[in-house]
């Protein structure tokens, strides 16, 4: 239920006087800011307001000064760890609410409850302290929160990418909130779904108290000097700034600067009680991190924000999101900003026309409703029973659900499994077919194939199309929203099109069968899915290279002349908060006249995570250098337009490596063989991204086959051959809607307990040769002769835990490996686990005895349903292969690398199956989780009929019934980069 006050309420003094408790947040200053406004007010209304908070009591005396403001300096939680200004630390964040808010918690909700009593408080609000929440239940008062982002969003990330083991927070955080009684909501929002019920408000801006003017001639300004207001959170200290970061005649004030820094002359050190929003509103822009605090700042007084992505901060790009809507944003990369080279964003920010016209008085209606609320004048609906709240406040633990309704603080990206799920439902094959020959009609105007063929891929010729509309970019502005308009605009300057144009194409993967048994040498069965991922690449002479203004500023800063540049442009980049542009120069690539290593390389990407992703696709180059010797003399310009999505466990880290590569390896005239290729891109995602993962997601995005699974066994990469998929067999993936990730804590400490495993196998078997030689010269071989020297031997050393059979760990080792080990009693022992690609962490406990189990098992079963799905068709044969995956999918679980979401999807396909009629001429048979687990994709096999695609629906409905979240649904299959090649195109040229 959503709620909305008039923006022309006023707080006005209660007949009743009231005592209210707020509670605000350890995370930075911009809570505490924006508190006191509301707190402000409430105290101008008359009443007594009890401030719970640990940030410095000057941030509010200095702006209410009245008896009624009590403070009471106290942390009841601790936001986001920050390693510095622009990096968030998501282990270290979630250890310390652990800390902060977990092992204390009994006693921090008794000594509240004691405390609220003591005060008699009226009402508890909180920005946006969970524990405060419960401890208002507890004591029988009733609260609001008033915010823009909830901890259980920002938390759920941080857990499924460096703390699994914390997931237990997540949920705690979720229930805390869903006490109160609703959400005063801020624009710039993020889901929060664990409230039943939202009032909108506007944004809430401390007020000025100077004018320009007036600011301007006590810093001593003059008017016609440009200013810009260097705000990074009093971090800049360390920072080397320089007097050439400027534009001419530009003046840089700073903020926090300490008072041992030296500065260059056009930069001024601010007072540490400067009072920053006057400071703002007479700058002529400002240069920041983004938070709520300047965000609305720099709406409310119309002063462009050049801003630097924060690592890991979710709440970045909702707030992003309404800045550039708003024309208030420019994006500076992080590179750019510590190498100083700020005057082409700088300029580019002066030259936006701001245009916020909403609501700045925010604080006041906010106060409104909480005085209206705590006299009884508002009354929440009545809210369902816990468990319904908590199920509904997350999604299966950890991707939290859309709140209904679409507006400019909700990405594109949050509703669009539903609205594909709509086209496709209302699309005919009739209406496709049009589409496709009108797709193939334009398309064939606007490009010459050289060489290559489309193969009748719908989504080739709408990639085509796409390249063909970037010359109308400027013509099609007003149809765009703003984030896919700066993309398109970045792409439009990308190629020149008298040149030609190589294109390739990879698919994503569904794996059927053997999963993260790869990397222990399992047979694998992999499909092929219809979504791939599109690049183009361009060759061109330094000289004739367009580059874009910063990358020209840095080249023009070294007095270079011109030299190989990439330029990268990727669409999607909303979707994972990353930025869409990277440019680099090729060089950087070089140490002397060699190839700068991976570690390098990887330390190179990893400094700027917004745009890390890059080292997928540039990461390809310094492979193709460092393992081919070759050497990039031309400037690069690539187009990445992928429609795998990302953290479904459908390999799109792979469809890019490989696409990226296929494309570039076909403009310089290169034959790689596909496995060849697929082996390489492996070594990018394994060195320089540096994801353990085994190679079958490459290799099947490289060689797969349409309507075939690839057959591989992964020692390292050997294809056995393809098999055809029988044509009553269907399967389909089914998106659990949790983020997986191969880089995530669980898939790492799982392949290092498997690695441990083996390890003692192979020191089991050495004792027991040792022990059994020792024997025979003693003159009793007749154990020696019943173990098997043989045997003994290619276990002692084994390269792959997969040619260990079943029988044969049961019988020998199954009782001997230990359930879990810590890391460094397991180093003490045995040294080192041998895995090129993990290291183990000595404080940390691995599971090693299921991780170990599992590809051993793993590749029996994998075998086995090779074996079976090319047997004679019968209802048997079906439910053995179903049973085959339920399986698997349970001993992945044993792993740990389970999840609650996967689960469910696994239990809705048992269910049809088991309460099928005996009418029904279609079913489903089996379901497992795929990948790297911990979330991601389920697979599902069934006969192929109407009747089971309508299950497959039927199942996606209940999962969003149950959960709020739409699952996206992967059917159909497409060809591989190595049968798909590459197209040579070049653009017609209108006379």
């Amino acid at each position: 239920k959503k709620m909305r006050i008039d923006e022309n309420e006023g707080v006005s003094a209660s007949s009743k006087h009231l005592v209210f408790a707020y509670y605000v947040t350890g995370h930075g200053f911009g809570h505490a800011t924006r508190v006191v406004e509301v707190v402000r007010h409430l105290i101008a209304a008359g009443h007594d307001v009890h401030v719970v908070t640990g940030a410095p009591d000057f941030v509010f005396t200095s702006e209410i000064q009245s008896p009624r403001l009590k403070i009471r300096k106290v942390l009841l939680d601790c936001g986001a760890v920050q390693a510095d200004a622009l990096t968030v630390d998501r282990l270290a964040s979630l250890e310390k609410y652990v800390e902060t808010a977990v092992v204390p918690r009994a006693d921090i909700l008794k000594t509240e409850v004691e405390w609220l009593h003591s005060i008699k408080a009226d009402f508890v609000v909180s920005d946006v302290v969970p524990v405060a929440c419960r401890a208002a239940a507890d004591a029988g008062i009733r609260s609001v929160c008033v915010t823009n982002f909830s901890w259980d969003f920002i938390y759920a990330e941080y857990v499924m990418a460096a703390g699994y083991h914390h997931r237990s927070i997540v949920w705690q955080i979720a229930e805390d909130y869903s006490h109160c009684e609703f959400l005063i909501r801020l624009p710039g929002y993020c889901p929060m779904p664990a409230f039943r019920d939202v009032i909108d408000v506007p944004l809430v801006v401390r007020r000025l108290h100077k004018t320009r003017k007036e600011v301007r001639k006590e810093l001593g300004i003059a008017e016609d000097v440009n200013v810009v207001i260097l705000n990074f959170g009093g971090q800049p200290s360390g920072w080397n700034l320089k007097e050439t970061s400027l534009p001419t005649g530009w003046l840089c004030l700073v903020c926090g600067a300490s008072e041992t820094q030296e500065l260059p002359p056009n930069f001024v050190k601010l007072a540490k009680d400067a009072y920053t929003p006057d400071i703002i509103a007479a700058s002529d822009c400002m240069l920041g991190k983004i938070g709520y605090g300047t965000v609305s700042e720099a709406l409310s007084y119309k002063v462009p924000f050049v801003f630097v992505r924060r690592d890991y901060f979710n709440e970045e790009p909702f707030l992003r999101n309404m800045l550039e809507f708003y024309q208030c944003g420019v994006e500076m990369i992080r590179r750019d900003l510590l190498m100083g080279q700020w005057k082409p964003y700088l300029e580019r920010a002066v030259s936006l026309k701001p245009c916020y016209e909403g609501g700045i008085n925010g604080g006041e209606i906010a106060a409104h409703i909480l005085q209206e609320t705590a006299i009884g004048r508002h009354c929440a609906s009545d809210k369902l029973s816990g468990a319904r709240r908590l199920r509904d406040a997350i999604i299966l633990g950890y991707q939290l659900q859309r709140v209904p309704g679409r507006d400019i603080a909700i990405p594109e990206w949050y509703s669009r499994a539903e609205n594909e799920l709509g086209q496709s439902a209302e699309s005919s094959p009739t209406v496709q077919a049009n589409e496709n020959n009108s797709l193939v009609e334009s398309c064939t105007d606007d490009f010459d194939i050289l060489q290559g063929d489309v193969q009748g891929l719908s989504d080739t010729w709408t990639f085509l199309k796409s390249l063909a509309m970037l010359d109308d970019i400027h013509d099609s502005e007003k149809g765009m929203e703003k984030k896919t308009m700066r993309e398109r605009k970045a792409a439009g300057g990308l190629f020149n099109w008298e040149e030609e144009i190589f294109v390739a194409r990879a698919p994503g993967r569904l794996d059927v069968m053997g999963g993260i048994a790869d990397y222990s040498g399992s047979l694998v069965l992999q499909m092929p899915i219809r979504e791939a991922c599109h690049v183009a690449v361009q060759r061109n002479h330094p000289g004739k290279h367009r580059l874009w203004k910063h990358a020209q500023a840095r080249q023009q800063a070294k007095g270079q002349v011109p030299t190989p540049v990439l330029q990268i442009v990727s669409y999607g980049s909303e979707i994972s908060n990353r930025a869409p542009t990277f440019d680099m120069d090729l060089s950087d690539f070089m140490d002397g006249d060699e190839p700068i290593s991976y570690e390098k390389a990887r330390k190179f990407f990893a400094q700027d995570p917004a745009q890390k992703w890059a080292a997928y696709v540039a990461g390809t180059i310094l492979v193709l250098m460092t393992e081919l010797g070759v050497r990039f003399e031309d400037s690069l310009s690539l187009l990445v337009s992928s429609a795998v999505p990302e953290g479904k466990g459908v390999s799109s880290s792979a469809a890019v490596e490989v696409a990226s590569m296929s494309a570039i390896a076909a403009a310089h005239g290169l034959s790689i063989d596909p496995r060849d290729l697929a082996i390489l891109c492996q070594k990018v995602e394994n060195h320089i991204v540096g994801a353990p993962c085994g190679v079958m997601d490459q290799m099947t995005s490289s060689c797969g086959e349409a309507n075939k699974l690839l057959a591989m066994i992964c020692q390292p990469a050997e294809v056995v051959g393809l098999v055809e998929i029988p044509n009553h067999v269907r399967f389909w993936g089914i998106d659990s809607g949790i983020r997986h990730s191969v880089g995530g804590a669980d898939y790492r400490s799982v392949r290092v307990g498997a690695y441990m495993g083996r390890k003692m196998i192979k020191s089991m078997a050495s004792s027991i040769l040792s022990q059994s030689v020792s024997s025979a010269n003693g003159g009793n071989s007749d154990e020696l002769e019943d173990e098997g020297i043989d045997l003994l031997e290619m276990e002692a050393s084994l390269d792959y835990l997969c040619n260990l059979s079943p029988h044969r760990y049961e019988a020998r080792y199954a009782d001997k490996l230990p359930d879990t080990m810590l890391g460094q009693t397991f180093l003490k022992e045995y040294l080192d686990h041998d895995d090129p690609v993990t290291l183990i962490d000595p404080k940390r406990s691995y599971s090693v005895r299921a991780p170990a189990r599992h590809p051993i098992y793993e590749n029996f079963r994998v075998k086995t349903f090779k074996a079976l799905l090319t047997s004679a068709t019968s209802e048997e044969q079906l439910t053995a292969l179903g049973g085959l995956l339920y399986q698997c999918h349970y001993s992945y679980s044993a792993c740990g690398l389970g999840s609650d979401g996967t689960n469910r999807l696994v239990q809705l396909v048992q269910g049809m199956q088991h309460n099928k009629s005996k009418s029904d001429d279609g079913t489903l048979y089996g379901a497992k989780i795929t990948g790297g687990g911990s979330g991601g994709t389920v697979c599902v096999i069934g006969r192929n009929s109407l009747r089971s695609s309508q299950q497959i629906l039927e199942i996606q409905q209940r999962y969003k019934a149950a959960t709020g979240y739409l699952p996206l649904i992967f059917e159909g299959s497409s060809p591989g980069a190595g049968k798909f090649g590459y197209l040579r195109i070049r653009r017609r040229i209108s006379l």
